[in-house]
């Protein structure tokens, strides 16, 4: 069926908008609740959220659709998305929500779910939500002493604080290290600056005064470029940008450059196949990862599976193929031996125990391959198939024509925003820009 509500992670739009609204909230929540009740006993769901202010709109829109059906609710507060994926687990709850337009600006919002053991949704039970939505909810409305209720949980950063660092070795310690972290005044505004600390090293935090309305404004893994001024004005020796609800992490190393999710899943991927921790023979990643992280990888004997792009569909691969490592070019990294999602403190965890392993600077740790020369462009759309436009197929054939084997392009529609990615990638950076422009130029002009 045609997907109405979910996109590539959950639902996401403006809130108030359109889409997102405490109307539609409430109906998801309902139908989502229906979905997730087995059994006779009684029912629970946590939900968790960053930062925006319409988090409190869809919270208690949430809320009112789950008691409605008869499912108790734990209400977390502001917490990172891979706390509210352990705590599903954690506290046996049926069902797990985040409410989080990860990295979009304030005015977005978007609710994010996780089944019992901590992973996100299928296709098949995300159509399934869509279809109770679609038809209505008024058989499974409860009356009585079977009305749900709500509470809120205490102490849920700590446990979540605890959890992070035990997936290190048991006398881990950072003393030495001075990190700064830019915690992009969203969701880990506490817990990461608290876990780093705790295990020893020099803090320096960023981006933990959230007002409701600066979550990713100029700060964060989108936004870097604060966060790298400030590591090379204190000196530190690394950087930790994490975004909104912190399942992805970028790192800074000492020079104040950017380092990628590319480069870090290398990073990781050759120290595991060292130790033997890594499973499955390589990693996954999507489409969107740098040729150069496949060439680095099949030159140690290890292998690259591509899925499309959703952080939870190389979860899926990485699952039905016994990996334990895979993630996304802008920093979702999923270490399956510790978490069911991406988590960016718990990435950065590891990247840190690595450079402390080879006392050796960032920079030279984490600098693994000579990116391919990748260029992606963003072209906003209000609406309609420009991608099916007679004008766009045209372009795009001429455009592979000029690549030949020499690279590779990759256009799709974002499943987060109003946008079709253009992203183009190979060993002439001068015909890459040229083809890319080339088909962005008709994709604006269709749309």
């Amino acid at each position: 069926m045609a997907r109405k509500y979910f996109g590539t992670d959950g639902i996401r739009g403006l809130a108030n908008g359109e889409k997102l609204t405490p109307d539609l909230a409430m109906r998801v929540g309902q139908a989502a609740g229906m979905v997730f009740q087995r059994g006779d006993h009684r029912h629970r769901v946590v939900i968790g959220k960053d930062t925006r202010r319409s988090g409190y709109m869809l919270e208690y829109a949430l809320t009112g659709g789950f008691t409605s059906v008869g499912m108790d609710v734990y209400l977390l507060g502001p917490v990172p998305t891979p706390a509210v994926a352990m705590l599903t687990r954690s506290l046996r709850a049926d069902l797990g929500v985040m409410i989080s337009a990860s990295h979009n600006p304030f005015e977005d919002n978007g609710i994010k779910f996780f089944q019992p053991d901590g992973f996100k949704l299928s296709d098949e039970i995300e159509e399934k939500i869509e279809a109770l939505v679609a038809k209505g909810v008024s058989a499974g409305l409860t009356q009585g002493r079977d009305i749900g209720r709500a509470k809120r949980i205490n102490e849920v950063t700590t446990r979540y604080t605890e959890f992070a660092k035990r997936t290190l070795p048991r006398h881990a310690d950072f003393t030495g290290l001075k990190v700064v972290v830019d915690c992009a005044n969203g969701a880990a505004y506490k817990t990461a600056p608290e876990a780093l600390w705790e295990l020893g090293a020099d803090v320096i935090a960023m981006g933990v005064e959230p007002d409701g309305f600066n979550i990713n404004k100029e700060c964060g893994s989108t936004a870097p470029q604060a966060l790298c001024q400030r590591v090379v004005d204190e000196g530190a020796d690394i950087g930790i940008a994490l975004d909104g609800d912190a399942d992805r992490v970028v790192i800074v190393d000492e020079k104040g450059q950017i380092i990628d999710g590319d480069q870090l899943m290398a990073a990781l991927a050759l120290y595991w196949h060292e130790l033997d921790w890594l499973r499955g023979g390589g990693i996954v990643a999507t489409i969107m990862s740098n040729l150069g992280l496949e060439r680095c990888l099949s030159e140690n004997q290890l292998r690259l599976e591509r899925t499309k792009v959703g952080d939870r569909y190389v979860l899926e691969r990485m699952r039905s193929g016994g990996f334990n490592l895979g993630g996304e070019q802008s920093g979702h990294i999923i270490l399956s031996d510790f978490s069911t999602t991406g988590d960016g403190l718990v990435s950065a965890l590891q990247v840190m125990s690595l450079v402390q392993k080879r006392d050796k600077p960032v920079s030279e740790v984490c600098k693994m391959f000579e990116q391919v020369p990748q260029l992606l462009t963003n072209v906003r759309i209000s609406g309609g198939t420009p991608l099916s436009d007679d004008r766009v197929i045209k372009a795009i054939a001429s455009a592979e024509q000029l690549l030949g084997t020499s690279g590779r392009l990759v256009i799709r529609p974002s499943g987060t925003e109003p946008l079709i990615r253009v992203m183009g990638e190979g060993d002439d950076e001068m015909l890459i820009k040229q083809v890319v422009g080339d088909i962005a130029h008709v994709i604006e002009a269709v749309a």
